[in-house]
């Protein structure tokens, strides 16, 4: 049994031995089905075919943005009643829709097909129908599926079920390289290539790329670098091809993309003196740009809620790089073999939650009065109405963040909500 301890205060929830606040309950969050809205802008010849409801089809409507005159590179096969009730065969409609999908776009190379909660309460069999599209469409367009079920599972997960899917499919290769891991902006994967090649690294790789016939090999000479702190199934999966890890902070802010850049370089042998070379411009650009906002952000105390996984690592660039005061650094599931460098630098004494409840964390939000608190759409603007400032965390999520030169375009996303705050006020 884990020994537990209760934080001060009357209803103080209980702590793990280790530190950790676990709640269960009631959640707010986005489904799986949003990662669609980056994904199908980096895999720039794949598409994205949901099976699911017009729910689903409305929600990626209206996250994306969408027009009607746009042709975009995700769809919706919905689920009618017919299927639900079962007077319809689900797989051959599935079919129909795929085989007219890929006749008016044959440009499509990879179809991810996505579940949902509905496709899932059926229990249709995406995977069999991936391999059995795959034998049909297949070398032209290589169909695969993930799920982005919004059952017990947060948004993010979408890239991690959509990358883990990936792996399986990568070809083999005994060539020493890096992989970098996780979706960003093609104009952050260049600059954190451009370093990494600058270091003297022989061959560097992205997971995903940008075209499906781009995807990188894989094998025991790959070394990987997670982009991004909730690829936890997408790195189970790499490990399992015999890829290694290099634990590192992730790359937001000054300190956090220095060491992420710094474990690569210790794994392939750079000397510190290169490594401070190649380093020194790009560092110092990102100290100046933080410190336009770190007299805004300095003392103010933030509260973040379970909602991206970013939380963790951000928690810690806004401690330690902008003197921000942790009063809460909740995260709805954390990986403590990806997150363990980010928790111990955390300052001391930090209180980290695992998991939501959402009535008893508003509870000590309510409580605490932030200065500010990250949290999803659907609780920022009852929160403002009460008198809190907040920052949609899913907009955390669309920006370019890593890297040196968004560090100062991090640090101002946090300021903005404070700067509109005090403006409201005069």
């Amino acid at each position: 049994m884990s020994e537990e301890r209760a934080l001060p205060g009357c209803d103080a929830p209980p702590v793990g031995a280790d530190g950790i606040l676990r709640e269960r309950g009631q959640r707010e969050v986005f489904c799986g089905l949003t990662g669609i809205i980056w994904l199908h802008r980096k895999i720039q010849d794949a598409f994205f075919l949901v099976v699911g409801s017009r729910t689903c089809a409305h929600l990626l409507q209206s996250a994306a943005g969408v027009m009607v005159f746009a042709e975009p590179r995700f769809g919706t096969a919905i689920i009618e009643e017919k299927d639900l009730a079962g007077l319809a065969d689900a797989n051959e409609e599935l079919d129909r829709v795929v085989t007219r999908l890929l006749a008016r776009r044959p440009d499509i190379r990879m179809l991810f097909l996505v579940g949902s909660c509905p496709s899932e309460v059926i229990k249709l069999d995406l995977s069999r129908a991936a391999q059995r599209l795959n034998q049909r469409f297949s070398p032209n367009c290589h169909v695969l599926n993930y799920s982005g079920s919004g059952i017990e599972t947060t948004f993010t997960q979408g890239e991690d079920a959509c990358l883990a899917a990936l792996v399986p499919e990568l070809a083999f290769t005994d060539e020493t390289q890096l992989m970098i891991v996780g979706s960003l902006p093609d104009i952050v994967e260049d600059q954190l290539t451009r370093l990494l090649v600058d270091l003297g690294i022989p061959k560097v790789v992205s997971l995903p790329a940008r075209k499906a016939g781009g995807m990188p090999a894989i094998g025991p000479n790959t070394k990987y670098l997670l982009a991004q702190p909730f690829l936890a199934e997408t790195g189970t999966a790499l490990d399992k091809r015999g890829a290694v890890h290099l634990p590192a902070l992730f790359p937001f802010g000054a300190e956090g993309t220095t060491a992420w850049l710094h474990a690569a370089a210790q794994a392939f042998g750079v000397s510190e003196e290169r490594f401070a070379q190649v380093t020194a411009a790009p560092r110092e650009r990102a100290r100046k740009g933080l410190a336009l906002y770190r007299d805004k952000l300095n003392g103010k105390r933030i509260f973040f809620m379970p909602d991206s996984q970013l939380e963790v690592p951000l928690a810690r660039f806004l401690a330690g790089e902008l003197g921000m005061e942790l009063v809460e650094v909740g995260t709805p599931y954390l990986h403590k073999g990806h997150l363990i460098d980010e928790i111990a630098a955390l300052p001391a004494g930090t209180l980290v939650s695992e998991g939501q409840d959402v009535d008893k964390q508003l509870d000590r939000v309510r409580a605490a009065r932030p200065d500010l608190t990250v949290c999803g759409l659907g609780l920022a603007n009852p929160l403002e109405k009460e008198g809190l400032s907040t920052k949609w965390a899913i907009e955390l999520v669309f920006s370019p963040i890593h890297g040196y030169d968004q560090a100062g375009d991090l640090a101002e996303l946090f300021a903005r909500p404070l700067h509109r705050r005090d403006l409201l006020r005069v």
